[in-house]
């Protein structure tokens, strides 16, 4: 169901929005969504989802503008070390998901539509 906050700016919604086909899209290729915008002080993941026996963290990135790259090039260095660092200490949570394989896959969208949609898995790695 998407959002719908009066609170939220333009962009919020514009990447409530992008999040939420992010979602469709996985659990329609048959991943199992665990959470979505998980937070922890100095970082955040936007879905975390079971792809079988793997634990996917998932960057979820719209990007309308390509002045200075697209959803791609927003998701820097240090961006990975915020997304790494919120998915340590989700594993240190539930230790129970420690055990299972992960990986670091990104959603990118050039606009709200499905169609534009680009899945990267194992986008990057963590150390």
């Amino acid at each position: 169901m998407p959002h719908q906050d009066t609170t939220l700016t333009p962009k919020q919604v514009a990447g409530n929005a992008a999040e939420d086909l992010a979602s469709a899209h996985l659990e329609r290729a048959g991943l199992r969504i665990l959470t979505r915008n998980y937070r922890v002080r100095g970082g955040e993941i936007d879905c975390i989802a079971l792809d079988g026996k793997t634990l996917v963290f998932v960057e979820v990135r719209l990007r309308r503008n390509t002045r200075f790259g697209g959803a791609a090039a927003s998701i820097d260095g240090r961006k990975q070390q915020r997304i790494i660092h919120a998915a340590r200490c989700f594993l240190l949570r539930y230790p129970r998901q420690a055990d299972s394989p992960c990986r670091f896959d990104c959603i990118l969208l050039d606009s709200l539509s499905a169609d534009q949609l680009e899945w990267i898995k194992n986008a990057f790695q963590a150390d």
